[in-house]
């Protein structure tokens, strides 16, 4: 499993992170001041980059969060098998299968021979976009 580690006060819009086990886009942050006992308390909502659900994280500013490292690639679409999509990987010519992205607009681009632009994050893969 390949993460950073980084402090939740660190953390701002457009960042990533792992909540539950998946990787996570933060789209909200705000800040509570530290209060007569502690440390600034830190609420985030993100939205998961596999599942789109939408998750929150809070805790003191200083706890340590993991950051997945994210790998972006190109790939050309191989063949649509349903609700999967076989890939190549255009620097290693790996052939492998991802599910079909959810986003319509997306959606309707894919086709054999047309290449896009795959994420690859603790062991699982998506695709981005259409290049």
């Amino acid at each position: 499993m390949s993460v950073d580690y980084a402090e939740l006060g660190d953390l701002k819009e457009g960042s990533y992170v792992v909540i539950e086990g998946e990787p996570c886009r933060v789209v909200e942050v705000s800040r509570a001041k530290t209060g007569k006992h502690g440390s600034a308390k830190v609420h985030i909502v993100a939205i998961g980059l596999f599942t789109g659900s939408r998750k929150t994280l809070v805790g003191p500013a200083d706890q340590r969060v993991e950051i997945p490292i994210i790998d972006k690639k190109v790939g050309q679409v191989i063949a649509v098998l349903g609700d999967k999509v076989q890939l190549m990987d255009s620097e290693t010519y790996e052939t492998f299968e991802v599910d079909m992205p959810t986003d319509e607009g997306i959606r309707s681009k894919i086709a054999p021979g047309v290449e896009v632009e795959y994420w690859s994050a603790l062991g699982r893969r998506f695709i981005y976009r259409v290049r």
